[in-house]
């Protein structure tokens, strides 16, 4: 697994709250299909800058300096998804297994005016848009990424 989508998955994790232990968090993260080992992980908390606080690993607050940047979009989606098929006002995306969740929060950063909500599995992600039109929008803005 590549190192920034793993260190993404624990910031996302850590979004809503912190998790009481290294075991949690290895385990929050295997349910979203990441195996990583306990040195991994350890390392992973060092280079985010994780704080351990009474209730567990956290984000530290401030200016957000600790936040790897994800890949660029288009890559990711080449790397990973498989199709993309619009159904109505909706997309649904196929990616490989496991990589739906760092995908889709991709998708989500772009803030495109066609997406109104984003629901990502183990790897399917759906897209609600507006309508029809704008979901074959951004299913060719997405289909010119895998190009």
């Amino acid at each position: 697994m590549n190192k920034s989508l793993r260190q993404r998955a624990v910031l996302e994790l850590l979004k809503h709250g912190p998790v009481a232990s290294q075991e949690d968090l290895q385990r929050a993260l295997r349910k979203r299909g990441l195996k990583v080992g306990q040195a991994t992980l350890s390392r992973d908390i060092r280079d985010l800058r994780l704080a351990k606080t009474a209730d567990g690993y956290a984000l530290l607050q401030g200016d957000g300096s600790s936040t790897p940047a994800l890949p660029p979009v288009s890559r990711l989606v080449r790397e990973f998804v498989l199709e993309v098929r619009p159904a109505q006002n909706l997309l649904v995306i196929k990616t490989s297994v496991g990589s739906a969740q760092p995908v889709a929060a991709a998708l989500d950063e772009e803030e495109w005016p066609e997406a109104i909500g984003t629901i990502a599995g183990d790897d399917t992600i759906l897209i609600v848009c507006p309508d029809k039109e704008d979901a074959k929008k951004l299913a060719a803005a997405i289909q010119e990424m895998l190009a």
